[in-house]
């Protein structure tokens, strides 16, 4: 009983690995980022008036965040120009439209000098306003330029107070251009307004939010952001889908970013090659207030309209971004000279937006393309991306029948011998 036990946990344990590899197919490949290209990050600091309270760790914010930048300044990697911004330093008066155009920056970003940057730093002083849409745009055009990582971020303790410019909708604007530019934001104060800002600022660029409440938490994750933008990364290239195959734009295999409005459709098209497969995959990202229940569809399709396979996912209104992905291999042809077929990918979604949410720009939406060389036999992505691996299981699900029968009838003959002595 316990070879057959063992036997069958084999199995099982094959079963479950080699559905691994269908419930993981390999990734698409995506050009990274020139490795020459020097990253760019910008650190963002809210200067206002209310930075002066002292709650943290017994000292000020501004004490905290002073000392954060110059462990950072130590610390940061030779290869990245930084550049330091400020929201709300300069302006001490109380006409609004001055304040919120309070934003300067500090220190160029560029090449570091670390005694000049930590000397810059050290003359701030809590002042005016909270301007945070205006320094976000003012930011984003000092990283402008360049290949390389682009990466803002943001310190602040309060909710912006110069609205109506919305720094969440000014974020979604700097995603639209798909420049490739990330905005992380870190909150000192756990204020629910506040941190739903200051999340919705980086869940539309695809960046992070961090609640900070201590001196060491401040200074270690800003050192973190400020070393992950040496790291290698693969840049989406922003493209425009259109409402139809004819005139969507060519793909090749590689990364892309897209807007979709509420409802919509865009196409793409993408040439596969006789004995070559299409992979795709799409997420669409909810950066604003959404209803629940709503899907994603990634359809291939022909130039003609005809469904060659699809690939579906839906949510209910728990998650922020919604993904699926489909795998299309094109037959080998007996003819060298075979005319490549231009697949049709269509993405469409079901998102719908409560009353009062502004519905444009549209939806963030990144898509993934990878053409590569498809299984030896096109049966293999049929019998679900096992291929030959059919006769390996085949042989040992025999194997273990044959030797239960055989275990079954010598459990018999030893239990009829024990009866019989």
């Amino acid at each position: 009983m316990i070879t057959r036990q063992r036997l069958a946990a084999g199995i099982c344990a094959l079963l479950a690995t080699l559905s691994a590899g269908v419930a993981f197919p390999a990734g698409a490949v995506a050009d990274e980022t020139d490795s020459t290209a020097s990253p760019k990050v910008e650190l963002v600091l809210d200067v206002s008036g209310s930075m002066s309270a002292k709650d943290i760790d017994g000292g000020s914010r501004m004490a905290a965040a002073k000392q954060a930048f110059n462990e950072v300044l130590d610390a940061t990697p030779e290869e990245v120009q930084l550049g330091i911004r400020t929201l709300g330093a300069n302006y001490h008066g109380n006409d609004r439209k001055t304040g919120c155009k309070d934003t300067a920056q500090l220190y160029p970003v560029g090449t570091l000098n670390r005694t000049e940057a930590k000397t810059a730093v050290a003359t701030l002083q809590p002042t005016g306003w909270t301007p945070i849409g205006p320094a976000l745009l003012k930011a984003a055009d000092d990283l402008n330029g360049g290949d390389g990582t682009r990466r803002i971020v943001l310190i602040s303790d309060g909710e912006d107070t110069c609205q109506p410019l919305d720094p969440c909708e000014v974020a979604r604007e700097i995603a639209a251009k798909g420049i490739g530019l990330t905005i992380d934001t870190l909150g000192l104060v756990p204020d629910a307004k506040t941190r739903d800002q200051l999340s919705c600022i980086a869940d539309a660029t695809g960046g992070t939010y961090t609640s900070v409440q201590h001196k060491e938490e401040l200074s270690d994750r800003v050192g973190q952001l400020v070393d992950r933008a040496a790291d290698p990364v693969v840049t989406p290239v922003a493209t425009e889908g259109t409402g139809q195959c004819s005139s969507a734009p060519a793909l090749k295999s590689g990364l892309y970013t897209d807007r979709e409005e509420f409802g919509k459709q865009r196409f793409y098209r993408v040439d596969v090659n006789p004995g070559q497969e299409l992979r795709a995959s799409v997420s669409v990202g909810a950066d604003r207030e959404v209803n629940p229940d709503y899907g994603v569809l990634l359809r291939a399709v022909t130039v003609h309209g005809r469904e060659i396979v699809r690939g579906e996912g839906t949510g209910n209104g728990r998650t922020d971004v919604i993904s699926t992905g489909l795998r299309y291999p094109k037959a080998e042809s007996d003819d060298d000279n075979a005319p490549a077929e231009t697949v049709c990918l269509q993405v469409t979604n079901s998102f719908s937006a409560p009353s009062g949410v502004k519905t444009t720009p549209g939806l963030p939406l990144e898509l993934t393309v990878d053409v590569v060389d498809a299984p030896s036999n096109s049966s293999d992505v049929a019998s679900f991306g096992l291929g030959r691996g059919w006769w390996l299981l085949g042989a040992l699900v025999l194997t273990g029948f044959v030797a239960g029968l055989l275990w079954g009838w010598l459990s018999r003959w030893r239990l009829a011998v024990w009866r019989t002595n």
